[in-house]
Parts: C-alpha cells; sequence; structure tokens
C-alpha cells in the first residue's frame, strides 16, 4: 500500500467512489449504453465532489502502445476531461482488466494512477482504497498470472504485437475471464470465505484505518472489520449501478438512477 497517505479536505463536499465499468464488455451498443448511464452519474456528483476515485477495471481492456490506446470511450473520457477542467481531482486504480494502464491519463489529463491499494486521511479518518484482485487468501492461478502479465518482459512482447491482433486476443481473454468467474458461482455472499474481508480483517489486525473500500467483487458490501471500521465493496456497473458517497457526517451505498 502506499503508506504516505493523501490528504482531501472536504469544505462541504463529498468523495465519490465507484468502480467496475467494464466499458467495452460485453460488446459496442451495450457498452454504450452503460457508457451514457455513467456520463448521467458525473453529471450528477460534479457539483458536489471534492474527488472522484475510479477504483479499477473501468475498461474491459486497456493496453498503451507507445503510440496507441483502444479506440472508443470518447464520450467518457471527454466528461473526464471537463472534470479535470473545472479543478475537480479525478484518480484511477487498475483493476485485473486494465492493468496495464499507464500513464496516457496522466500525461493528457493529469490524472494519477495506482497499481496497488493506497491509504487516504478524510476528516481525521483513515481510508484504504484499492480495486482488490490477488489480494487476500486463495486464487493463486490469478496471482500467478497476474505476476506474468505485469512482467516487463511480458509487457514488451506484446507491445510487438499488432494492436489490431492484440487487442483481439486481450479481448478474447477477458470474455473468458468473465464466463470462468460466473462459472465459479461467486456472485453472491460468501460469509467467512469472502478474501477481501480477510485482507481488511488482516490489515486491521496491524493497523487501525476507518474504512476499507474495493471493487472487484462485483456485489455491494457493508461487513464490519473490527469495532471502528467498516470494508465496503463498490459492485459493479454492468448490472447494479451502485457507488459509495462519503461526506463529513456519513458513509453510503446507493444506487444510481437516472
Amino acid at each position: 500500500m502506499h503508506f504516505q497517505p493523501l490528504d482531501f479536505h472536504l469544505s462541504g463536499k463529498k468523495l465519490f467512489f465507484a468502480s467496475d465499468f467494464h466499458l467495452g464488455a460485453p460488446n459496442s451498443p451495450e457498452s454504450k449504453i452503460r457508457e451514457k448511464k455513467i456520463i448521467q452519474w458525473l453529471n450528477s456528483i460534479e457539483d458536489e465532489a471534492a474527488a472522484i476515485f475510479l477504483v479499477g477495471d473501468i475498461f474491459d481492456f486497456w493496453f498503451e502502445y507507445r503510440e496507441v490506446i483502444p479506440k472508443g470511450f470518447i464520450p467518457f473520457i471527454s466528461k473526464i476531461h471537463q472534470l479535470r477542467e473545472k479543478g475537480i481531482p479525478v484518480l484511477f486504480f487498475t483493476g485485473n482488466h486494465d492493468l496495464w494502464m499507464k500513464d496516457y491519463f496522466t500525461q493528457e489529463l493529469r490524472i494519477p494512477i495506482y497499481h496497488h491499494p493506497i491509504v487516504l486521511q478524510v476528516e481525521g479518518k483513515k481510508i484504504v482504497v484499492g480495486h482488490g484482485d490477488g489480494l487476500g487468501p486463495g486464487d493463486h492461478t490469478y496471482k500467478l498470472l497476474k505476476k506474468v502479465f505485469t512482467n516487463p518482459l511480458a509487457k514488451w512482447l506484446f507491445r510487438w504485437l499488432h494492436p489490431d491482433l492484440g487487442i483481439r486476443l486481450a479481448k478474447a481473454w477477458s470474455g473468458h475471464s468473465r464466463i470462468s468467474n460466473t462459472a465459479k458461482n461467486e456472485n453472491h455472499f460468501l460469509g467467512n470465505d469472502e478474501w477481501l474481508w480477510q485482507y481488511c480483517k488482516e490489515i486491521e489486525s496491524k493497523m487501525h484505518h476507518d474504512l476499507y473500500i474495493f471493487g472487484h467483487r462485483h456485489l455491494p458490501l457493508e461487513l464490519e472489520v473490527g469495532k471502528n471500521a467498516t470494508y465496503y465493496n463498490l459492485g459493479e456497473w454492468v448490472s447494479q449501478f451502485t457507488y459509495l458517497e462519503f461526506s463529513e457526517n456519513s458513509v453510503n451505498l446507493k444506487e444510481f438512477q437516472p
């Protein structure tokens, strides 16, 4: 984790957290409908936002070649640009589907990219934020694959594929990954086997944090970690359209309804 906390002051405004937009999946028409809904949500919160955290798997696939990025998503990127022009901080986290995000958004839009969980200091509260993939016990196959995919040699080799071929292969893998996750039948609460909940408890046993905010599970959750600590999972935007709103007085998981 990023152990030097990032400080945010609300001044009557709010922090907003959302994850797992999976833009691009399962096909372009369905993705564009979801993209419009995400932009509606961003429009609805921008006047209240002290900062917006997009906590991984924003894109179903993303790879930055030296001179090429995946085409599409112009309305979403334009909206993010508009938010940045208004001075609203936007922070991106990589997930397991867009872990090859590098510095395009940092250079073009001054958006920091985080590849690991970080700690926020907000109005006296300490908050851990991250996507959540590869954390906690179990899932050893994915953890091994993540080491391979983030290896500099693997990224260098993939970059030498023609983008049309590379992106087609990556989208096929991404689709297989979603099917595999569905086959595991993990789209329900796993009780004590919730690995991110266990991860939060492990961190809390070593150092207190008030909130733990993760995505990845595609399941909105609010679970007690300790006496004064809570784990929130942000859910997803393929069917649930859920997000977290943090103000000086409350923390709420909400569903966006235009």
